[in-house]
């Protein structure tokens, strides 16, 4: 009997080291994946960030570049345990489970069909005056610009965080879709769709557009505006950050 113990001894020793690695390798295993995860969300929160500072910033750096009439409008971001939400009428980025948009903004509500072939007419969208069809055009393409300029915006960060360097022929318009921007596509071919039947004519001011928001983001002073903005609103970590705060931080 008293020689069996040693053996008995010796297998409990063993099981329990086997334990103890087991143990210590599921740990290991839980903490490296909670470390991806939080560097994962690390990363999504400043896509997101750089995203709505890129629809923030160029509505009121270009607007007030376009003299266009001030609008209201907010940068509303939500975690994952929100509800997406049905309005497909605001500047909007979706990545994984978590939703922000910039709420407002857009200086064009209602279309005019087919204002290719529009005379200069008097025209009133929201109570805005919009002296002829050469204005109501002017904030027509400024909407579409400002809804571009965030993606793209994101796409940038995404680049410069990768140590690669970002140029316009890198990301075309069909791109955007990987950086936040399947809504705000959505909405800009709403937007071509009411310029003119003439599918010539809506591409050609799609790519003109798309131009002109491209050179948005190149621009540097842009770009301090944007990345100084993106980083307040990480800075702040506030779900609603409005219009009032957005112009204070760009001043």
């Amino acid at each position: 009997m008293s020689a069996n113990k040693p053996e008995s001894l010796s297998w409990f020793v063993m099981y329990r080291l086997l334990l103890s690695l087991t143990i210590v390798i599921n740990m290991k295993r839980k903490h490296s994946t909670d470390s991806h995860n939080a560097h994962k969300q690390k990363l999504q929160k400043q896509a997101i960030a750089f995203h709505e500072a890129g629809h923030a910033a160029a509505i009121y750096l270009n607007n007030k570049a376009h003299n266009l009439p001030p609008i209201y409008f907010q940068i509303i971001i939500n975690d994952s345990q929100f509800i997406i939400d049905a309005n497909d009428t605001c500047f909007q980025a979706m990545h994984d489970q978590c939703t922000s948009r910039v709420d407002g903004g857009r200086l064009i509500e209602d279309f005019v069909p087919n204002i290719a072939d529009l005379s200069k007419d008097l025209l009133v969208q929201e109570g805005v005056v919009l002296t002829s069809t050469a204005a109501y055009l002017s904030a027509f393409d400024a909407d579409i610009i400002n809804l571009l300029v965030g993606p793209l915006a994101e796409a940038k960060y995404s680049y410069s965080r990768d140590d690669e360097l970002f140029t316009l022929k890198m990301v075309n318009l069909a791109a955007l879709k990987n950086y936040g921007g399947e809504a705000d596509l959505e909405l800009v071919h709403e937007y071509i769709e009411s310029f003119s039947k003439n599918e010539t004519l809506q591409e050609a001011k799609m790519a003109e557009l798309f131009k002109q928001a491209c050179e948005f983001v190149g621009h540097a002073g842009h770009w301090q505006a944007i990345t100084k903005l993106a980083n307040y609103i990480l800075q702040v970590n506030k779900n609603v950050i409005s219009c009032e705060e957005v112009e204070a931080v760009l001043v």
